[in-house]
This record gives structure tokens, sequence and C-alpha cells, in this order.
């Protein structure tokens, strides 16, 4: 982070303007507005998340009389039937409830209201700092007009240092602790754990001695909390990191970075939503738009990072998304190979597959093969039936 330039108690203390947008970042996550400005202008901003009917009066005494707005992302804007690409502020009417605006920002099926307009760079700031606390994609807003005092402790932040939150926390990576770590295989792997400056932690699990002057066998997992602990059906996700681990053991050795990506870069809560919508007759990619966020909104170069503080800069990825390869190659890691996984697929998982291969271009040959040998079993029994 840049610290104040000349002034070392702010130096200490990492009083910079970046330092803003952590603190900012820590307000949404405690449910708390933040104030937004940029380009002369000043917006209030609470998270959606965790609304509640006092806080939304709360807010709205604090924003009086600029009635509040609700802005949601371009996604969720055309999910509810809005034209944009940008995303939308919504003029909610005279007193609103909260259990209203929930709605608005998370039913798969519910109507807009009838106003709406484009949101701005700042809403679309507080959109950002709402996704970076795991949220739900949407915000309360109201425009506050020049010269007004407001309560010393709500945090105010830049538009700009919002922007460059992502860059900079991926710059401020370090690697925290290590430790050898043996496994029920028998085998036995290097944990480097990698934290950032909100505190966040990443994992490289160094398999047997992998030599890093020739291209590294690598997995990258974003962490599945149902899949990897639990066993989940409803993914492959455990299944992939077990044949991966067992992949590396035989092949003597290679790196497992393990990212706290859940639900492909949603949070855990919001993967849990998006669970809800695919009971209820969405596919995954649709569940995830229909929620507000893009299908994957997760960033590769966190991987690249770590990959290169392991002076590992030549890979061979054990994949079958290409936006993994993409993600690496565009940070600077060369791709020299890429080798499938072909986890099991079940009742549960096949339509969640078929969606990523179909919608998400991922590369499942042995799905393909599968639904083939299903569709010729099915031809069999209607060939028999009398």
């Amino acid at each position: 982070m840049n610290a104040t330039n000349g002034d070392p108690i702010s130096a200490f203390f990492g009083l910079s303007e970046q330092s803003g947008a952590e603190r900012a970042v820590a307000e949404f996550f405690a449910r708390r507005p933040v104030l937004i400005a940029g380009e002369g202008k000043r917006l209030l901003a609470l998270p959606v998340e965790g609304l509640d009917s006092q806080r939304l009066a709360e807010f709205s005494a604090l924003c009086a009389p600029i009635a509040p707005r609700v802005v949601i992302t371009a996604r969720r804007a055309q999910a509810i039937g809005l034209k944009a690409t940008m995303p939308v502020a919504l003029h909610l009417g005279a007193d609103p409830d909260a259990a209203t605006i929930l709605r608005l920002v998370a039913d798969a099926k519910t109507s807009h209201p009838a106003g709406a307009s484009a949101a701005g760079p700042l809403a679309s700031a507080a959109i950002e700092l709402a996704k970076l606390s795991q949220g739900l994609p949407a915000v309360l807003v109201a425009d506050i007009v020049a010269g007004r005092a407001l309560d010393h402790r709500i945090v105010s932040v830049g538009a700009e240092a919002v922007a460059r939150f992502a860059d900079d926390i991926i710059e401020s990576l370090a690697i925290a602790s290590k430790a050898a770590v043996p496994l029920n295989s028998g085998a036995r792997a290097d944990f480097v754990v990698f934290r950032d400056a909100m505190g966040g932690s990443q994992v490289a699990i160094i398999v047997g001695k992998p030599d890093f002057s020739e291209p590294v066998l690598v997995r990258l997992h974003s962490a599945c909390l149902t899949g990897d602990v639990f066993g989940s059906r409803r993914c492959d996700c455990g299944d992939q990191l077990n044949l991966a681990l067992k992949f590396l053991e035989e092949t003597g050795g290679g790196v497992v970075l393990y990212l706290a990506q859940e639900g492909r870069g949603l949070g855990l809560a919001n993967k849990m939503r998006t669970y809800q919508m695919q009971d209820d007759g969405l596919d995954t990619v649709d569940a995830n738009t229909t929620l507000g966020f893009d299908d994957d909104e997760r960033d590769y170069r966190v991987a690249a990072r770590m990959l290169q503080m392991l002076q590992c800069d030549r890979v061979v990825l054990l994949t079958n998304n290409p936006a993994k390869l993409e993600g690496l190659a565009k940070s600077g890691i060369k791709i020299t190979g890429r080798m499938a996984i072909e986890a099991p697929i079940n009742s549960d998982n096949r339509r969640y597959l078929t969606a990523k291969a179909a919608r998400a271009g991922h590369r499942l040959n042995h799905l393909a093969n599968s639904l083939a040998e299903a569709s010729d079993a099915e031809r069999d029994v209607t060939a028999l039936a009398p």
C-alpha cells in the first residue's frame, strides 16, 4: 500500500488513500454506510445485504430529504426485464419496506419499479464494495448536496481508490507462514499460507518435490466448503481436488493453489442463494446472473502472483476451464500444457456439469461420452418396448 509521503505517523498507521478503500470494505462487511466521493460529487451508500426495517429507516433518515434509490448491476437489471449495460438506479417511491427491496434485488421472479435511470460511476463503486464484501450486489444510495455535514464516523472513500483496490490487494500479498503436513495418502506436503492487507488467506500446497526450473503441474482450486469438506454431490469440486492431489503424488509432485473464491467468487452466502435458484429451475449460469453477478467473478491474478512468489512461472495446468488458462497467461505465467481432470458424473451434478460445458466452455469430454451412452441406452430401451 502507498503510504502518505513525508508523514511518518501516517506511514506507520497506513493512512493512505487506499486505506480508505480498505476501511470502506470493512464498513460494508459490518453493513454500515459509506460516503463515496468523486467528480465533485458525494454519494452515501448502504449495502442491501442484511437490510431490515430498522436499518432502512435509519438510512432514510440519514439521507433526508433525499429519498434513497436502490442500485443493481446490469446483469440483475436484465434479469428483471430492463435493458442495461451499466448499473441501474431504481426509484422506490414512498415508504419502501425492506422485504420489498430484498425481493427486488434477489428474487428469481419479480417485477421492477416504473422509475429507472443510469446509476453513474459513484454508484458503480458502491456496487464494487458490495461485491468485495461478498454481499448481494446491490446498494441503497442517496446524493449528498455540497456543503452538507455528515457524522464524522462515516467512512469516506474516493471512487478511484475503490477501482484500484483489487490491484493493491494483490500487490499486498505476502507469505505469512509455512509448514510440512502429512496427508492421509502417506505423502507429505508443504502448506504455504499467503495473506493480503485485508487479512484474506490463500494457500499453496506443494506436493512432493517439484522442480521449479521446469514446467510444474499446477491445479488452481477454488475453495468449496460443500464439495471439499462435506462431499456434496451437486458439484465436482471435491472429486477434482482429490484427483489432483492423487495425480501430483503419483507423478512426483506439483502445486495446488487453494483459493478463497467460493462459488466462483460469489462467496458462500450467495452460493447458497444460487443453489436455491437452481432448485427452482435455473441452471448454474443463469442463477449467478439472475442474482446480479457475472457467471464467474473470480480473478486469477492472485493465483499468478502466488506462483511468481514461489518462483514458478511455467506450468502445466490441471483444469477443464479455459478461463483459468487465459487468466494465468494474461498475468505472465507461461502455460506449457493442459491436463483434464475428469471427475465422476452422478445424477445430482450432471445438470451442473452440462451447463458448465455448454455455456461456460468447460472441456468435459467424458461428460459428452456419458450423455451419448445415456442416449444410446434410452434408444435401446425404446426399441425393446412392446
